[in-house]
C-alpha cells in the first residue's frame, strides 16, 4: 500500500467484518463512520505517544510552549487493488511547520524557507520594521509641537497687528472729521492724501507680516513633510507588496474534484458567495487530505475530523471529540472537491417538523401559547419552511400583524407565546425589551455542576468561519448573562434551571459547554457536545403581563426528558 503514498497509514486493527458506508460523508453534519473511528481512535494513540516533534496541546503539565490544540482529520481511502487505509491531516501547521511525516502535506507550504512566501513576508517585515523605526524618530514630534506653538506665535501677532491697525484705523477717522471743520479744501486734500498712504502702509505691514508667518509654518510643514512621507512611501509600497503576495498565494491553490477537474480558489468563492477567499481557505484538514487523496489516485470512503487538545479561549471545543468541518473555509471548496462522488443527503435540507404538532396552552382574542417540539423551527429557514410561524399564519389566514414575538432554538423544546394582533405583538415585545418577562429553561448537562447557583457572564458573537457557531468575544461579542440554579445531580449529570438575563443566539448552550461557563455541554447538543436522541433544552416557564387587561399570565410544561 506505500507506493508513493508515503503518508497511507495501515489499519492496526481488523476491519473486516465493517461494511462500507453507502455514500462518503456529508461533511457538514454526520456521525462518524466506524471506519473513520477506528482511524481517528490510531491517530490519537499516534499523538500521545509521537517523539516525532513538540507541540504544547495543554494537556501536560509544564510543557514549553503556547497552549494550542488543533483539529485534526481523517480520510479512509481505497487504493486501486481495493485495499483500505487511511490518511491523517491537521488543520494549519503543526509545531512550527507544514512538513510531519505522519500527516499529508498542504496544498501550498507558505512556510517553506526558499519559497517565495517566506522570501517576500521578510521583506515585507523589514519594511515593517523601518516604518516602526522612522515612526519613532523624535524629530516628528518635535515638528509637531512646533508647528502648534507656530502657529499660536502667528495667531497672536496677526492679532496684535489687526488691533494696532484698527487703532490706527479709528484714529484716522477722527483726525479726517476734525479737518473737515479745520481745515481749508487744499490742506484738507493733501491731509487726506497722507491718510489714504498711511493706511496702505499699514495694509502693505499685515499682508507682509502674514507672508513671513506663512513662510515660517511652511517651511516647518515642509520639514515635518519629508519624515512622513518617508513612512507613507513605505506604507504603500508594503500595501502593494502585500497585495501583490496574496494574489501570488491564491495562485497557489488549485483543488480537485473526483472527476479529475481543477478550480483555482478564487474561482471557486467567487461562484460561491462572490467575495474572496477568508484567510486560512485551503489549511483546514479536510481540504488537504481530499487533495492528496485525489493526486495518488486513492478513492474517498468516509471523513471525520476531531480536536485534539486544551480548548481555546473563545470557541468550545472537547478533546477528542468529532466535529463537522468549518462552514466560512471550507464550504466552498469542500462543495467543488466532493463533485463525483456519491456523498451523503445533506439533513438540513430535510424537514426536522415533519410529522410533529404543536400543543396549544393557551387561546384567546389577542394570543397565542404553544409548547414547541424539540427540531421545530420557530420562523421558516433558507432550506425549510415548515415552522411555527407558517403553521400558525395557515390556521389563521386573517392575522396581518406579526405573529413571531420571541423565538427558541429549532433543537429546543417549550412554550412559544404568539400574537394575533398588532397591538399584543408590541406590547408584550416591549416586556421583552424591558426584561420584565420571566421565563425559565430546564437543561440536562454532561458533567456534574459543584455550584449550586451563579451568574454565567461570557460575552458571544457569531462565528465567522463556521456560522451558526458562536464564540466568546470580549472585543466584538454583545453582553450575553445567564443566571442558574442546579436542580439535581443524576448519575454523571447535572439537571439545572436557567435565567437568561439576555437573549443570545446559542447564548445557554454556550454557557453551557465553554470552559469559562460551566464546562458541560447540553445533553444532545450536535454543535458543542454530543449528539443523542435531542437536545436535552427546555424552556419550561414564561410569566408576563397580558397584553389587553394587564393581569400575570404564568405558563409552565413538564420536563420532557
Amino acid at each position: 500500500m506505500e507506493g508513493n503514498t508515503r503518508h497511507l497509514h495501515r489499519f492496526t486493527e481488523d476491519i473486516s467484518t465493517i461494511e462500507l458506508p453507502d455514500a462518503f460523508t456529508y461533511p457538514f453534519f454526520y456521525e462518524p463512520h466506524p471506519l473513520s473511528m477506528l482511524a481517528a481512535e490510531q491517530v490519537q494513540h499516534y499523538l500521545a505517544a509521537q517523539k516525532d516533534f513538540q507541540h504544547n496541546f495543554g494537556l501536560k503539565e509544564d510543557m514549553p510552549g503556547l497552549v494550542i490544540g488543533k483539529m485534526f482529520g481523517v480520510l479512509v481511502v481505497e487504493d486501486q487493488e481495493g485495499k483500505l487505509g487511511f490518511l491523517a491531516a491537521v488543520s494549519g501547521k503543526l509545531a512550527g511547520t507544514n512538513q510531519n511525516q505522519y500527516f499529508v502535506p498542504p496544498i501550498f507550504d507558505m512556510l517553506d524557507p526558499d519559497g517565495f512566501f517566506i522570501q517576500e513576508e521578510n521583506i515585507i517585515n523589514a519594511i515593517n520594521r523601518r516604518i516602526d523605526e522612522l515612526s519613532a524618530n523624535p524629530n516628528i514630534q518635535i515638528f509637531r509641537e512646533s508647528l502648534v506653538s507656530t502657529q499660536q506665535e502667528n495667531d497672536t501677532l496677526l492679532s496684535d497687528l489687526r488691533k494696532f491697525h484698527k487703532t490706527n484705523k479709528a484714529e484716522r477717522k477722527r483726525v479726517r472729521e476734525r479737518a473737515k471743520l479745520e481745515l481749508d479744501e487744499v490742506a484738507y486734500n493733501v491731509l487726506a492724501e497722507d491718510l489714504i498712504k498711511q493706511s496702505y502702509r499699514d495694509q502693505h505691514e499685515y499682508d507682509v507680516a502674514k507672508q513671513a508667518c506663512r513662510e515660517k509654518l511652511q517651511k516647518q510643514e515642509e520639514q515635518l513633510q519629508q519624515l512622513l512621507q518617508a513612512i507613507d512611501d513605505l506604507k504603500n509600497e508594503r500595501k502593494r507588496r502585500s497585495a501583490d503576495l496574496q494574489q501570488r498565494l491564491f495562485d497557489q491553490y488549485h483543488f480537485l474534484n473526483a472527476e479529475a477537474e481543477t478550480k483555482p480558489v478564487l474561482n471557486i468563492f467567487q461562484e460561491h458567495i462572490n467575495m474572496p477567499p477568508p484567510a486560512g481557505a485551503g489549511e483546514c484538514a479536510a481540504p488537504k487530505l481530499l487533495q492528496y487523496a485525489y493526486q495518488q489516485q486513492l478513492k474517498p470512503i468516509a471523513l471525520a475530523e476531531f480536536w485534539w487538545g486544551a480548548s481555546p479561549a473563545s470557541e468550545v471545543r472537547k478533546h477528542k471529540q468529532y466535529y463537522p468541518s468549518c462552514r466560512g473555509k471550507c464550504e466552498p471548496i469542500l462543495g467543488h472537491m466532493l463533485q463525483g462522488l456519491k456523498v451523503d443527503p445533506n439533513p438540513m435540507l430535510q424537514n426536522p417538523a415533519a410529522g410533529k404538532e404543536l400543543e396549544f396552552i393557551f387561546e384567546d382574542d389577542d394570543i397565542i401559547v404553544v409548547n414547541k417540539p424539540a427540531e421545530f423551527l420557530s420562523v421558516p429557514g433558507i432550506n425549510v419552511q415548515d415552522s411555527v410561524q407558517q403553521r400558525i399564519e395557515r390556521m389563521y389566514p386573517d392575522i396581518k400583524s406579526p405573529i413571531i414575538i420571541h423565538r427558541l432554538d429549532m433543537s429546543t423544546s417549550g412554550i412559544l407565546v404568539l400574537a394575533k394582533n398588532k397591538e399584543a405583538h408590541q406590547i408584550i415585545q416591549d416586556q421583552f425589551i424591558q426584561h420584565t418577562v420571566n421565563k425559565r429553561y430546564t437543561a440536562l448537562l454532561e458533567g456534574i455542576i459543584e455550584d449550586v447557583e451563579g451568574l454565567i457572564d461570557l460575552p458571544l458573537r457569531v462565528d465567522l468561519d463556521d456560522r451558526p457557531r458562536q464564540m466568546v468575544c470580549y472585543e466584538y461579542g454583545k453582553a450575553a448573562r445567564t443566571e442558574y440554579k442546579v436542580v439535581a445531580i443524576e448519575g454523571n449529570r447535572t439537571r439545572i434551571h436557567y435565567f437568561p438575563l439576555t437573549g443570545r443566539t446559542h447564548q445557554l448552550r454556550v454557557h453551557s459547554a465553554h470552559v469559562k461557563g460551566l464546562n458541560a455541554p447540553i445533553v444532545g447538543d450536535d454543535l458543542y457536545g454530543n449528539r443523542a436522541d435531542r437536545l436535552h433544552l427546555h424552556a419550561g416557564f414564561i410569566s408576563f403581563k397580558h397584553p389587553k387587561s394587564g393581569e400575570l399570565m404564568r405558563f409552565e410544561v413538564a420536563d420532557p426528558f
